[in-house]
Order: C-alpha cells, then sequence, then structure tokens
C-alpha cells in the first residue's frame, strides 16, 4: 500500500496521502490494505476470484473497447477498492476513489480493465489517464470514467441513455429523438 500510496501522492500532490502504518490502524483493521487521503480511508480488498459475469456490461463496454469481453472472459481476479464510511457527497467518494484506483493501476500494471460501481467498464490505459483529472476542479472531472452516454436506435428514432448516472443524481436519464438532432422527449428512468 506505501507504494500506492507514494504514487498516488506524485499524481496528485495536493491530495495528503499515506498508507497508514499498522500500528495506527485497530486490529479489525490491520489486515486491511488502507490509503489515507486526506481525511478519509479507501480500502483496497484483493478478490481471488473474477467479478461476477454480467453480458450487458461487456456488451456496452466493447462498443469503445473491443477487448472488454476477452478480458471478462480471462481475468483471474480483481480488487474492490471503496471509500470507508457514508458520504453524503456521491461526487467526492468517486473523485478519491478514481485517484487510488489511477494509483493502483501504475502501481501494479497487470490490471486490464476497470468496472465502475457494477455499470461502466474502461480499459485499465483510459483508466491510467483520464484518473489524473479526478481532482481537477469543475467542469474538468473524468466524468465519463462513471457514466456511460449509449447511443441506441429504435425503428426510426434514435436516442442515448446514460449508465452510472443514478449513483450520483439517483437515476438514469434516456434521450429520445423523432429525426436526428431534434429531441422529442426525455425520460428520468
Amino acid at each position: 500500500m506505501s507504494a500506492v500510496a507514494k504514487v498516488l501522492y506524485a499524481r496528485h500532490p495536493e491530495l495528503a496521502a499515506e498508507a497508514p502504518d499498522d500500528d495506527e490502524l485497530q486490529p479489525a483493521q490491520a489486515n486491511s490494505p488502507l490509503i489515507r487521503c486526506g481525511n478519509e480511508l479507501v480500502a483496497l480488498m484483493s478478490m481471488p476470484a473474477p467479478i461476477p459475469q454480467d453480458p450487458g456490461l461487456w456488451a456496452r463496454a466493447a462498443r469503445t473497447w473491443p477487448e472488454s469481453e476477452a478480458v471478462a472472459t480471462d481475468h483471474q481476479g480483481h480488487i474492490i477498492v471503496s471509500l470507508l464510511g457514508k458520504t453524503e457527497q456521491p461526487l467526492v467518494a468517486a473523485r478519491l476513489t478514481t485517484a487510488v484506483i489511477g494509483a493502483l493501476i501504475a502501481t501494479v500494471p497487470e490490471c486490464c480493465g476497470v468496472v465502475w460501481a457494477g455499470r461502466v467498464a474502461q480499459s485499465a490505459d483510459l483508466w491510467l489517464d483520464a484518473s489524473r483529472w479526478s481532482l481537477a476542479p469543475y467542469p474538468d472531472y473524468p466524468f465519463r470514467l462513471w457514466v456511460d452516454i449509449l447511443p441506441f436506435r429504435s425503428g426510426a428514432k434514435i436516442g442515448a441513455i446514460t449508465m452510472g448516472l443514478s449513483a450520483f443524481v439517483g437515476r438514469e436519464i434516456e434521450f429520445v429523438t423523432g429525426t436526428p438532432f431534434n429531441v422529442s422527449y426525455v425520460t428520468e428512468l
């Protein structure tokens, strides 16, 4: 964890980041890898099994990441990264978690992809690059790591639907047009 914390600090010097010493932790926390980010703790939990399969997730990811379905089939384990405790501000949690994931990918180059909140899958290369902006001021957040905007066609109509936006605002949004570039209605899902 200290290597991840060093990379995190190098990528985001404005963020006070460190891996707490084992003697700082409570006995129940001593076996969990933690990184302190400012006043928050982020846990990294290694899972020696593939993530549960979600064919829809990987089909969506394949639109922009052709190797995603092979990654889904071939990976042998995953790491869960999570901010400890409840935060009332999902954007704060997303920004800190994204910064840590970027540092983790930089430290462990074997990482092949990231699944965000079980809804959006992106390549590790994209995450490594875009996560540098996780602490950028508004409006430069790397929201495309957290929210997919998926185009679709239904008969003569075209539209787009968000995937992942519900983590921030409690709902997804679907846009449907009657003809290209003429929005006829917006539906909140």
